[in-house]
């Protein structure tokens, strides 16, 4: 197994989408797949890469906005991913209404995740990805870690010099700090955090700049 992953920043927040693939057997997912969704088709067709299921760390609307028209692009339309606790979320469009905004609804959610739990690319391969749930963004927010890769995509959670905003529903300021402190700062610290927006970073680097987590 040769796992890579690949960044598109896409949409009017932006957003960064993220495709994780293994190059020997040519599966893949999409995690957070954000507006302007054709260029997640057009990349993974680039890389020979078969989508098998659609990921989500949460359910506001910029992180599934895409869902609907990548998932509906296959037959049988693939599995999307999301947290139970997120499921009001993310069936009510995400929130985009509150934003004068309008996604398509993607299909109902088959893979519920929880904390711990073993993902893989595909039926026929071994597991690559760690669940860890994270709340305090939203309530369901979860964060994908492959310790193969040293990554973790963290979705909102933290982001180079700062954290997730926490005053929409589900959201709590605690309770992300928490998080942050037991399900990011617990890696290594050279883990590269994969973030929803922004450059990506390093659990030393947040460890030690990050001005809502220090002392």
């Amino acid at each position: 197994m040769k796992l890579e992953w690949l960044k598109l920043t896409l949409g009017p927040l932006p957003n960064n989408v993220y495709l994780l693939g293994d190059s020997d057997s040519g599966e893949s997912v999409v995690i957070d797949p954000s507006f302007e969704s054709q260029a997640v088709l057009v990349q993974a067709s680039k890389k020979q890469w078969h989508l098998r299921q659609v990921w989500l760390t949460h359910g506001h609307f910029d992180h599934m906005a895409g869902a609907w028209e990548i998932a509906s692009a296959f037959d049988p339309v693939l599995p999307i991913g999301l947290h139970p606790e997120d499921k009001d979320w993310y069936g009510t469009g995400g929130g985009a209404s509150q934003f004068g905004l309008s996604i398509a609804q993607p299909p109902t959610p088959s893979l519920h995740f929880e904390h711990g739990m073993q993902l893989s690319l595909a039926e026929s391969l071994d597991p690559v990805v760690e669940v860890r749930w994270a709340p305090g963004h939203s309530a369901g927010h979860v964060m994908f870690y492959c310790e193969s890769l040293g990554a973790l995509f963290c979705g909102d959670v933290i982001f180079r010099g700062g954290i997730g905003r926490t005053d929409l529903v589900g959201g709590d300021l605690d309770t992300l700090l928490e998080s942050i402190r037991t399900q990011v700062f617990s890696l290594p610290d050279e883990t590269r955090l994969l973030p929803g927006h922004g450059p990506e970073t390093t659990v030393g680097y947040e460890k030690a700049h990050n001005p809502f987590l220090r002392g």
